[in-house]
């Protein structure tokens, strides 16, 4: 999550409701839970944080792409290849990107986003072909329209069966308090209610299966280490990686409960096999378009912090900070020290259990 996920100090609010202390945002900016105190100037500093992130956006690496213009005040979408769209929400501090792959028969929504504005309607206006959607993995903000489509391939696993559920107001109030948004909450969102709605799956995805659009054959890829069901997709045939959470530009969530170091070492050196054969890697958070070569940067420093070398910033809740070779990571002393949480449990990933 944003990992603004480069966000701002709005990452903050979310955060510090669940661990008081000091906190670090997506883009790596460090403040404390008494972010919502006044100042001198009477401005929050957590609302002046926000205030400098958004005039941070668009953020460059997706203002150099095509834009599509669609009907929509909430959604921002770019063309990122041929038939490939980013259907990014940059005004809410997770700076959330689903993506639509479009064949000759059929399209794929790899994410669904926030779920605050219906996400439909503007897949509708980039295609009139059947869609089915596939989630990065199950936290809140990449399945908040999944109640939307009749057809969702779905791992099948505890975790995920559990997070079809959908999530309640009281685990997502933060996501939507004034200062996690850029310009306001959207004027369709009722910020008291708001909830993940549940979710039915209408078939199983694995490692390996792949998807024929017609014309287009896309692989899912089993990537689990951020959450037991991540997964990632590639489209050999154009060079494209899509990566979700297990990669993306902006500090790396690795700290919750259903988190396995392991397996995100496992999962990222699998990734960095293909970065060989793709030209771009599109993640599921702040930027729609992204070099191959950071994968190998990333796994560099990922091994690095694990050698017990690097000495991380202590945050609250046993959660340390690593910024090693232009990239951050963010995780607990308690998975470092091979603690595992219970991985079959729902989860919205914003919440911290012991």
């Amino acid at each position: 999550m944003s990992r603004s996920r480069g966000a701002a100090s709005a990452t903050l609010v979310v955060v510090c409701a669940v661990i008081v202390g000091a906190c670090t945002t997506r883009d790596g900016t460090v403040g404390s839970s008494a972010a919502k105190s006044a100042t001198s100037s009477g401005t929050p500093p957590a609302i002046q944080s926000v205030q400098s992130w958004c005039a941070r956006l668009p953020r460059a690496a997706n203002a150099a792409l095509p834009t599509v213009s669609v009907r929509s005040d909430w959604f921002q979408v770019y063309q990122v290849a041929g038939g490939v769209y980013a259907l990014v929400e940059p005004n809410q501090w997770q700076e959330v990107i689903s993506y639509l792959i479009v064949g000759a028969k059929q399209a794929l929504l790899f994410d669904t986003g926030l779920g605050m504005v219906p996400i439909r309607p503007v897949v509708e206006q980039l295609t009139t072909l059947p869609i089915t959607v596939i989630n990065s993995h199950t936290h809140y903000d990449h399945v908040g329209g999944n109640a939307e489509f009749d057809h969702v391939l779905a791992m099948d696993i505890p975790y995920t069966r559990a997070n079809m559920a959908g999530f309640p107001h009281a685990a997502l109030a933060t996501e939507v308090e004034a200062a996690a948004f850029c310009h306001g909450a959207p004027a369709e969102l009722d910020t008291a209610t708001f909830h993940t709605r549940a979710w039915k799956s209408s078939g199983v995805v694995k490692n390996g299966d792949v998807i024929d659009l017609g014309g287009r054959a896309i692989e899912v890829l089993h990537v689990p280490g951020h959450t037991p069901d991540a997964v990632a997709l590639v489209d050999r045939a154009n060079k494209l990686l899509f990566t979700g959470d297990t990669y993306y530009d902006g500090p790396i969530w690795l700290y919750l409960p259903e988190t396995s170091l392991d397996d995100y070492e496992a999962s990222m050196t699998k990734l960095v096999a293909l970065a060989r054969s793709v030209t771009t890697l599109l993640p599921a958070h702040n930027t729609a378009h992204v070099s191959p070569s950071r994968l190998a940067t990333a796994l560099g420093a990922f091994k690095k912090l694990r050698t017990g070398s690097v000495t991380g910033r202590e945050e609250s809740g046993q959660r340390l900070i690593f910024e090693i070779d232009s990239v951050t990571f963010l995780t607990s002393k308690a998975l470092l020290d091979k603690k595992t949480g219970d991985r079959s449990r729902d989860s919205s990933g914003l919440t911290t259990r012991p």
